[in-house]
């Protein structure tokens, strides 16, 4: 455990927004899960909403997340 005050409050501030990123994480893995099983355009548009904030908010890398929507845009177009 940190002794010095500020690295107490590092050490808060990060577990605040690991919980944060979780949630986001969270989500979007449920989202993209769904849109897999059964894809259609308007799941298409919440998914993608959803990894553009999450990439914003340097969640997940953006490219990973660019990466992610034009793969679930290609299954999209099979349907």
């Amino acid at each position: 455990m940190p002794v010095i005050k500020s690295a107490e409050k590092k050490l808060r501030q990060a577990r605040v927004k690991s919980e944060r990123n979780k949630k986001v994480k969270v989500a979007m893995r449920e989202l993209i899960s769904q849109f897999r099983k059964k894809p259609a355009v308007k799941l298409y548009g919440q998914v993608s909403s959803s990894l553009d904030k999450a990439a914003k908010t340097n969640v997940i890398h953006k490219n990973k997340a660019s990466r992610l929507k034009a793969r679930l845009a290609k299954l999209l177009a099979k349907k």
